[in-house]
């Protein structure tokens, strides 16, 4: 993946409360650590 083409999302506090949120069910039910990355798609402008 291009790291240019897709920059880092600018999240909230809201927002990242609910990626938190959603690694820690996603780890919990594979029993395995889950980390979501957050990329903004300049593509779609």
């Amino acid at each position: 993946m291009d790291k240019n083409k897709y920059p880092f999302a600018n999240l909230n506090d809201q927002d990242l409360q609910q990626v938190n949120q959603l690694e820690k069910k996603l780890s919990e039910e594979k029993g395995e650590e889950v980390i979501l990355i957050a990329y903004e798609d300049d593509n779609n402008q």
